[in-house]
């Protein structure tokens, strides 16, 4: 069977019968050829209903034909070639075919550039992932499945992905867990993101925000892009975090020096026992797993305290590790949240989770030409992981999260405005 080539466009018709004929051989062709012919044939239909049919007068016409051109339409990742009538208006314009129109409209082509991107496949293999090499439809010079092709599709597409994420509205999502973590793209780039979980359990990727270290002014600017599309500062959220100081800096300025900020209790116990010599490791696990699993938060912190102590002779380092912000540590014991919850909420694997994601996606990029591809990359990639994400184990008990939020604030608001009185 002759292949298709971009040459010299196929009647389509003579196509598809000969297609039809060998639909054994060639499902592929078949299924090209019937598309091609379908959408012939909604032109000639469209071309009639402007011009009228051939030959014909009267004010009805609004165009006249002007012959018939070439033109390319995306199939299988890559162009075909087909034959379509060309309209001039009166005026001298060109007139477009409605049915042409919405066909070339269909960004497919980025679509697939943008989905073999995320699945790690290579510009370079791009042209052999969509075509079969001894498929009846080839992949000529014009295709448009040259790797330069395939990253102007990815570009494009991505860019004006993460321009409406970083835009969206976020007014109408009731947000009460917020989780802030940085991501290393460089030694001269860092990406800072945040996801949110809902009032129902469903989690959402909210932003992004670049720097070349993770300090509080590139945090701040995260946190007043969220605010700026809606994120209410006055709601009470729990905040979790990797245990950063300027996490913590910045949410508390945006949010109250009251905002219930929960450090990631994983981090803080993997930090712990890689300063420790193996000998301790049990003895030293056992106690944080013990001061993570208690339901009464002075009890916890005790036993946290007491553990810092029996280091304080030979190890004052992790001592000192161990009681720096303790009281983070323990926020959601402290809010009395019931201990599924507090599993869920201790620590920070909804975002490293995406962080997975994010570096699986951006592994063959071998060099960071700047923060806005960085931010791309990302963006696309934290939208892939988004589609995988699952509701929080403990949603049932997120009302109990809210009540306990409104009571904290309530309870420390009321101690602002005492000290505010003896102050006075």
């Amino acid at each position: 069977m002759n292949k298709l080539t971009t040459s010299t466009a196929v009647p389509t018709r003579a196509l598809k019968l000969e297609a039809m004929a060998n639909i054994s051989a060639s499902f592929e062709l078949f299924c090209l050829a019937s598309g091609m012919e379908a959408l012939g044939e909604m032109m000639d239909r469209d071309a009639q209903a402007i011009c009228g049919p051939r030959h014909a007068r009267g004010h009805f016409r609004r165009a006249h034909r002007w012959g018939k051109t070439k033109g390319k339409i995306g199939f299988h990742g890559g162009n075909v070639e087909i034959e379509r009538p060309r309209l001039r208006s009166f005026e001298g314009k060109e007139q477009a075919l409605p049915s042409w129109a919405a066909a070339v409209a269909e960004d497919w082509l980025g679509e697939w550039a943008m989905n073999q991107m995320l699945i790690n496949v290579a510009t370079r293999k791009f042209a052999r992932s969509v075509r079969l090499p001894a498929g009846e439809v080839p992949a000529p010079a014009g295709a448009g499945l040259s790797k330069s092709a395939a990253s102007r599709r990815f570009v494009a597409l991505s860019a004006a992905r993460m321009k409406e994420w970083m835009t969206s509205d976020l007014f109408g999502l009731d947000l009460l867990v917020i989780q802030i973590d940085g991501i290393h793209m460089d030694e001269n780039l860092i990406l800072v993101a945040a996801i949110g979980v809902d009032a129902k359990g469903d989690k959402h990727p909210l932003g992004l925000a670049e720097g070349a270290t993770e300090n509080a002014a590139t945090v701040q600017a995260l946190i007043d892009n969220l605010v700026e599309r809606g994120l209410d500062p006055a709601v009470p959220r729990l905040f979790i975090i990797d245990g950063a100081k300027a996490l913590s800096k910045a949410i508390r300025r945006t949010f109250g020096r009251a905002a219930a900020i929960q450090r990631c209790q994983i981090h803080k116990a993997r930090n712990v026992m890689e300063r420790l010599p193996k000998s301790l490791h049990a003895s030293v696990r056992r106690v944080l797993r013990q001061v993570w699993e208690l339901d009464d938060a002075d009890k916890a912190e005790k036993l946290l305290r007491n553990l810092a102590q029996r280091l304080e002779r030979d190890w004052s380092g992790v001592s000192g590790s161990i009681l720096e912000g303790i009281d983070e540590i323990l926020t959601v014991t402290r809010l009395g949240l019931p201990k599924e919850l507090r599993r869920s909420l201790a620590c920070t694997n909804m975002i490293e989770n995406v962080m997975g994601t994010v570096r699986r996606v951006c592994r063959n990029v071998k060099r960071w030409r700047s923060a806005w591809m960085a931010m791309r990359w990302t963006a696309a990639a934290m939208q892939e992981a988004a589609k995988g994400f699952r509701r929080l184990k403990a949603h049932k008990q997120l009302p109990m999260l809210r009540a306990a939020l409104e009571a904290h604030q309530n309870k420390n608001s009321h101690g602002v405005l005492a000290r505010q009185a003896n102050a006075a």
